[in-house]
């Protein structure tokens, strides 16, 4: 008597039916995009265009709660309030000290974006006393930027 094989007595069907069964389970071992790795970059330190009205702005929270302002801030997608604080050097800009209060911008952030945060200097009239309407948070541009977290385990 003559053995063929192990599964011979099971049919071709069977032998495809495991080979599918083994080939799913090292598809789930193949290295794919780690979502969790992905981020996106938020960036106060380019000077933006003051010709058009944009000055740098500063973030001093970040979603409510207090940072060291930083030049960039790696976070991961998704959706994040910036408080800003501006920092225009106009002599247009007639408000009192008192009127120069932080604002918030709320951001959707995608990954591989680098956000650059600035002052919009609203020059439509002259702003005097306590007006605050002066300036609001804006995102000046938005560029393609690869952003991964690093792996620190490694």
């Amino acid at each position: 008597m003559k053995v063929s094989g192990i599964c011979s007595g099971f049919g071709r069907g069977f032998g495809i039916a495991i080979s599918l069964v083994i080939l799913s389970m090292l598809s789930g071992c193949a290295s794919g995009p780690d979502n969790e790795s992905l981020c996106a970059t938020v960036s106060g330190y380019q000077i933006p265009d003051e010709s058009q009205g944009l000055y740098r702005a500063v973030v001093t929270h970040l979603n409510g709660k207090p940072v060291i302002s930083r030049p960039n801030y790696r976070l991961a997608p998704g959706e994040y309030q910036f408080t800003l604080a501006e920092l225009i050097d106009s002599p247009r800009l007639k408000v009192k000290l008192a009127a120069r209060q932080t604002k918030t911008l709320t951001l959707h952030i995608e990954a591989n974006q680098r956000y650059h945060l600035a002052a919009q200097f609203n020059r439509d009239k002259i702003y005097r006393g306590l007006d605050t309407d002066y300036w609001q948070p804006v995102v000046w541009a938005q560029e393609p930027h690869e952003c991964e977290f690093l792996n620190e385990s490694n």
